[in-house]
């Protein structure tokens, strides 16, 4: 075994199945095609300022400086295995754009999270999972849940927090600004052209097909609901 194979087969730790090279191939091919990569991506210097900012990395073995190392090097093996892992424990924060290179992990995280997404990794699945109920009231009502919805019988998959949420609904409505409408029968009201503009929005952007992929039941009903309301307004989908 030659070392490039050792390290291949190590990087093989996912927990899921494994796919030919060329499959790894065409979906780095899919991030880098993204207009978006260029202007993310400069090359590493190995400085480390962007670990040392990020906040995930001081929880778990991530490294946004990896993410950038391994598309500059166009390794598709270790972009696949970071698609399987690594790019679901980044918060998004985006302080790793203080790198001096130009470089914007949390930007190409993005790219591979939506690569992911489009075609249905089996990690964007199981990291959806516990977001699937958040993405039908966005997407259905055009708002999110409010703080009065967390409650830990209902959302259990969420851990322990639920229930230090839902203990302590008064100290987080004075916490929040009043403009969040942070209750559900404030929060829940929008407008009807608005709600119409984000349906057009879902659809003609390809948002409502990314879940197709992810969670087909979610799909099925997100389109029906859509599609009613849409004909309601005589509008044709």
């Amino acid at each position: 075994m030659t070392q490039t194979d050792a390290a291949y087969k190590a990087r093989d730790v996912t927990g899921y199945a494994d796919v030919p090279h060329e499959e790894k191939e065409r979906l780095f091919d899919q991030v880098k095609a993204d207009p978006r990569f260029g202007d993310y991506l400069y090359g590493c210097y190995e400085c480390g300022i962007c670990v040392a900012v990020c906040p995930s990395a001081r929880f778990y073995d991530f490294s946004p400086r990896r993410i950038a190392q391994a598309a500059a090097r166009e390794d598709a093996e270790l972009v696949y295995q970071q698609m399987q892992e690594d790019i679901w424990e980044c918060s998004q924060c985006f302080s790793c754009v203080r790198c001096p290179r130009g470089n914007n992990p949390g930007g190409l995280i993005t790219i591979m999270r939506e690569v992911a997404v489009n075609n249905g990794l089996a990690s964007a699945k199981e990291a959806l999972v516990g977001y699937s109920r958040i993405i039908y009231k966005i997407m259905s009502t055009g708002t999110q849940v409010s703080p009065d919805m967390l409650q830990q019988d209902a959302f259990p998959d969420w851990g322990p927090e639920t229930a230090d949420v839902s203990a302590n609904l008064d100290l987080w409505r004075r916490a929040l600004p009043p403009e969040t409408l942070h209750t559900t029968n404030t929060g829940w009201k929008v407008a009807d052209s608005t709600l119409i503009e984000l349906y057009l929005i879902w659809l003609h952007t390809g948002a409502l097909d990314m879940i197709e992929d992810v969670d087909p039941s979610l799909h099925a009903i997100l389109q029906e609901v859509m599609e009613e309301r849409l004909e309601e307004e005589g509008i044709e989908p």
